[in-house]
């Protein structure tokens, strides 16, 4: 059986305790480290080629947005679910920039928790819901809605358009697929055509961008859907 190698980042040692017992209890999930700062999780990820970092975002020493970076410069393939007590905009949106895969509470439940190592393992996004449309809404830039595409996503072509509109919203493979009578294994491959086309670490970057960009307006359908995307942006649901 495979499992998901875990690194727990917390600088409190009941926490880290806690979140070890709760993920005991999935025999898939496997914890390989517990860091008390950004700088030790990053130094457990490389160290055990970590698939998974769960990692507080306040920490004394080197926090965890220190530690997320240094994760992301040493290009490791592990992903970053940021955790925090508060749902605090800036900390939300300046560990989206330096290339989190997720931002959860503290206070989600065990359930819930592990299920959110499993998508995200998996590539997709994870919102604490309590955050994510004031995320959206207060800290990505908001330029004047455009007409056409943005220059920015000019080398995508008309069906990589159709796909990026999708993870504009957060919507995971298969549900972009549905939508565009696509199947899950060709999304996949537009969204990786995608990604490099356009520089961007993975699909959470993908969102701020369409956003930045004005290739989609907060509460609004991106430009160019035809419908197909329309209504307010899901991000919670992955």
């Amino acid at each position: 059986m495979t499992t998901i190698d875990v690194v727990i980042a917390d600088d409190q040692d009941l926490v880290r305790a806690g979140l070890q017992a709760i993920l005991s209890t999935e025999p898939e999930l496997s914890v390989v480290g517990m860091a008390g700062d950004g700088a030790e999780a990053a130094e457990l990820a490389r160290r055990h080629n970590a698939d998974v970092v769960l990692m507080d975002i306040q920490m004394p020493g080197t926090d965890g947005l220190e530690g997320l970076a240094r994760i992301a410069a040493a290009g490791l393939g592990s992903k970053v679910l940021m955790l925090t007590m508060f749902d605090l905009d800036e900390y939300v949106y300046e560990a989206l920039r330096a290339g989190a895969s997720g931002f959860l509470l503290k206070t989600t439940a065990p359930t819930e928790l592990i299920r959110s190592i499993f998508a995200c393992h998996a590539g997709d996004l994870l919102f604490a819901p309590e955050v994510t449309r004031r995320l959206i809404e207060s800290y990505v830039a908001r330029p004047p809605a455009v007409r056409g595409v943005p220059p920015v996503l000019g080398c995508l072509t008309a069906r990589e358009l159709d796909v990026f509109a999708g993870l504009a919203r957060g919507l995971s493979n298969a549900e972009v697929g549905a939508a565009l009578y696509l199947g899950e294994t060709t999304v996949k491959t537009h969204v990786t055509r995608i990604l490099a086309k356009l520089g961007l670490r993975d699909r959470v970057q993908a969102v701020v961008l369409a956003y930045e960009c004005g290739f989609r307006q907060p509460g609004g359908e991106a430009v160019g859907e035809a419908g197909r995307f329309g209504g307010p942006t899901p991000c919670g649901n992955t």
